[in-house]
């Protein structure tokens, strides 16, 4: 074993966010060269149905062959490539990327997702998040009643503390708005007591993150009081109520779509 192939990634442990499947974050080569590949898939440099150039990726990575397997490995288990005999290594069609994978979904925003991206997010927010917020009225428990009124504390004090950025004063700040955001529909996801839902929050989380720093770095509506209704019927056991609270905080992001 060459000193590049140390610390070859794990298939049998979890990856950073708790998802099953290849890990090779933490250390060395195999991460570079996997996150330089899934870049170079993601940018255009090899398109659909591209074979890749395997002899060229090492030089260019200056990667050993067996560093170069393992990362179009941890790229197969994620549906961007896959192999053929007498055809070689190639780009899958974007309809079979795994766009559940957190990493997956991490370069697809990086790279600059479409319109067309976030709408579609809104979609699947618009079925998952209701229903998750009528079963969280009826399975909540106390720690989840204080992870929602922790987040609207958040919310609120990141309204209150408006911040200097370019010259321009904007209304709070942005940065805590984000994550008090994010904290709270990831509550809220948990607090449905669905192991399905609450694992949605490593797709819909990071493309909100986004969505939330574009929006809330200039003039926007406050969404606060909306956030707060979810809650109020959500902690009533309103499962009706809770259900259509969430559609008008969605409906108030659909607004504020940048």
């Amino acid at each position: 074993m060459t000193r590049k192939d140390r610390g070859a990634p794990r298939t049998d442990s979890p990856s950073r966010d708790g998802a099953p499947g290849v890990s090779y974050t933490g250390r060395g080569v195999h991460r570079i060269a996997v996150e330089a590949l899934a870049r170079r898939i993601f940018d255009g440099t090899y398109a659909e149905g591209d074979l890749l150039d395997l002899p060229g990726l090492m030089a260019e990575l200056d990667v050993s062959q067996t560093v170069l397997r393992e990362a179009i490995k941890v790229l197969t288990t994620k549906g961007l490539l896959d192999a053929r005999q007498k055809r070689g290594t190639f780009v899958r069609p974007r309809d079979d990327w795994n766009l559940l994978d957190s990493d997956v979904l991490r370069w697809t925003i990086d790279s600059g997702a479409p319109g067309a991206f976030f709408t579609d997010l809104l979609e699947l927010r618009r079925a998952v998040e209701p229903a998750a917020a009528a079963l969280a009225a009826l399975h909540r428990t106390d720690a989840d009643l204080a992870a929602l009124d922790a987040a609207l504390s958040a919310m609120a004090a990141a309204e209150q503390t408006p911040v200097m950025t370019d010259a321009v004063m904007t209304e709070g700040d942005p940065v805590l708005a984000v994550r008090a955001d994010a904290s709270f529909h990831t509550a809220l996801l948990t607090a449905s007591g669905n192991p399905f839902f609450a694992q949605m929050r490593r797709v819909i989380i990071p493309a909100l993150v986004v969505r939330d720093r574009l929006v809330h770095a200039g003039r926007h509506e406050h969404p606060l009081p909306a956030h707060d209704r979810v809650a109020d019927r959500v902690r009533a056991r309103d499962q009706d109520g809770a259900f259509a609270a969430m559609l008008d905080v969605i409906e108030l992001s659909r607004r504020g779509h940048p």
